[in-house]
């Protein structure tokens, strides 16, 4: 006898400091049901690897592309490369850079290491001084078209869905943690120690809860997170939406990893216009002279 109370008063201590999935696995078992892992930090971290994956591939394609058609600045080109994809890398990690900064960011940077050798092929750099003139007038030229923009759209709008998502998911892990360390009531472990243990004190060991006292139980142990069901359940619908906004035209995967067709467009669509730039940098130079 001496020995059943030490040992309730030891379950009860238990139960007090059970969070809730352990508590629903106690409900649920008797009924045959198995709670599924919740969301952890490694698969937040899985997702974060995959579009940092993606952000890899885009910054080797694109370095690919520079050393194919432009083998004389390949190097500097590719610098510029990857500092771009860094920065898209922190702005998903929601690092504060304004994305269209971060696009105009690499046209000016690419444009004087590009125009030059275009004009004159085979002749050595300009001075530093006309490198910074070519690389401040750029916009205001519109050498590269309506390319940098297009990228400005594509871009921005895939990063912000992918930012959010991340967001998300972090917030909800936040939750599900938050909830699983709840401390349930002294009330909620009697009725676990009833439920689990009157049966083996008369000595029916092997006999289980039956459906409904496990359900009434369990709507008393978890009576104090129930609110939380339709929150939770909106935050499902939202999140759902996100992925579905992830798809079609502003895919991260299908936006990065075309970044360097457009990135060729632009710089195809300086060559064919390379006479009426010719003129008018010569005419902006002069002005800036």
């Amino acid at each position: 006898m001496v020995l059943h109370k030490v040992s309730r008063v030891l379950v009860l201590s238990h139960l007090d400091n059970v969070g809730l999935t352990e508590v629903s696995a106690m409900l649920l078992q008797p009924l045959g049901i198995t709670i599924a892992h919740k969301p952890t930090f490694t698969q937040t971290r899985t997702n974060k690897e995959a579009f940092e994956m993606v952000v890899r591939h885009a910054r080797d394609h694109t370095s690919s592309m520079f050393s194919s058609y432009y083998r004389h600045v390949a190097a500097r080109t590719s610098k510029l490369a990857g500092e771009f994809f860094t920065d898209v890398s922190l702005y998903i990690l929601g690092s504060d850079i304004n994305v269209n900064d971060m696009v105009n960011e690499l046209f000016d940077s690419l444009f004087p290491l590009v125009y030059p050798h275009l004009i004159h092929p085979g002749a050595p750099d300009p001075p530093v001084e006309t490198l910074e003139c070519l690389r401040l007038a750029r916009r205001d030229l519109k050498a590269f078209g309506p390319f940098p923009k297009i990228m400005m759209t594509q871009v921005s709008k895939s990063l912000q869905v992918t930012r959010l998502f991340l967001q998300a998911l972090n917030l909800g892990i936040e939750v599900v943690n938050t909830t699983d360390h709840l401390r349930f009531s002294k009330e909620c472990g009697r009725a676990l120690l009833k439920m689990w243990y009157c049966p083996q004190c008369q000595e029916l060991l092997l006999a289980k809860p039956c459906a409904g006292f496990c359900g009434g139980v369990l709507q008393g142990c978890l009576a104090s997170v129930v609110q939380i069901d339709g929150h939770w359940r909106e935050y499902l619908r939202s999140l759902e939406g996100m992925v579905k906004g992830m798809k079609g035209t502003y895919d991260i995967e299908h936006v990065l990893l075309n970044l360097f067709s457009l990135v060729q467009d632009a710089i195809g669509y300086m060559q064919k216009n390379a006479g009426k730039l010719v003129t008018t940098v010569s005419s902006f130079t002069r002005t800036v002279g």
